[in-house]
């Protein structure tokens, strides 16, 4: 078992290549974290959680519509399954927007909301290019994982990672991780799956994830933004600083304007002012 300490970065690997789509993951998490989940919505396909949200830390992707070819030269049609999960970005943009500082980065370098300091403003919902966090209806607290945080405390793994079967969720420091991630990457290269790719593993996006995943196809597949397209949110990068400065300064300038004109007298008294005058 791993040795957890304070003061280490820690994360998630996700191997999607070994995932089996048993969803241990999804029920482990809901056990251990007391999360009632949403009633279960059945489409055209296997996927029936839809999405992470506040009932939801955990969520296992079905994506049956690959191309034959994904998974290379004969080993037939493959289906992509991934388990999703909060990031745990290193640039994250919900920490950045919260107004109450509610967010946090722990002793363990991951994302935490302390739900006493939360006042459910919903700003890190629409600050995380994600998706992941959501409301709880109830307690009006915003909800996402928390790399079980109190697991970690108490020198245990989280739950998801300790019951997934396939070791498709690995725990551990994040040095450990990038390092083993490495080694099956080159691996499945070199057995020409040439489609395995690294997803977070780098600071390419957002600055590198805590959970980061192997894809066996392109990170859009899976309804992750790719590198070119993972821009923060306008109010935590430099182009929307600088808009919301330009926005400021005009808003002075027009303030000023106004204030100016009200001591002006309205253009009809000023031209009869004007003819009193004449003479």
């Amino acid at each position: 078992m791993t040795e957890i300490v304070p003061g280490q970065a820690y994360g998630f690997f996700t191997d999607t290549s070994v995932c089996i789509g048993c969803k241990a993951c999804e029920v482990a998490c809901k056990q251990w974290n007391m999360l009632a989940g949403h009633e279960p919505t059945f489409g055209d396909g296997y996927d029936n959680t839809g999405s992470l949200d506040e009932q939801n830390w955990r969520y296992v992707q079905f994506i049956d519509n690959v191309p034959d070819e994904t998974m290379g030269t004969g080993q037939g049609k493959a289906w992509l399954m991934m388990s999703d999960v909060c990031k745990h970005c290193q640039h994250a943009s919900c920490m950045d927007v919260c107004p109450t500082g509610a967010i946090i980065r722990t002793e363990f370098d991951t994302v935490y909301i302390q739900p006493d300091v939360c006042n459910g403003c919903r700003d890190c919902i629409a600050a995380c290019p994600y998706g992941v966090i959501g409301v709880d209806e109830h307690t009006n607290v915003a909800q996402k994982c928390t790399l079980c945080y109190d697991r970690l405390q108490g020198g245990m793994e989280p739950a998801c990672a300790k019951a997934c079967p396939t070791d498709s969720i690995q725990f551990g420091p994040l040095q450990e991780l990038q390092a083993r991630a490495d080694q099956r990457l080159a691996d499945l290269h070199a057995q020409g799956v040439t489609e395995a790719n690294l997803y977070g593993r780098d600071t390419a996006v957002y600055g590198g994830l805590n959970a980061f995943f192997l894809l066996m196809d392109k990170p859009e597949a899976y309804k992750l933004p790719n590198a070119a397209n993972a821009v923060l949110p306008g109010r935590n990068n430099p182009g929307g600083y600088l808009a919301g400065l330009v926005t400021a300064v005009l808003g002075v300038l027009g303030g000023l304007i106004a204030l100016r004109r009200r001591g002006q007298p309205p253009p009809q008294e000023r031209s009869h002012d004007t003819e009193a005058v004449e003479p």
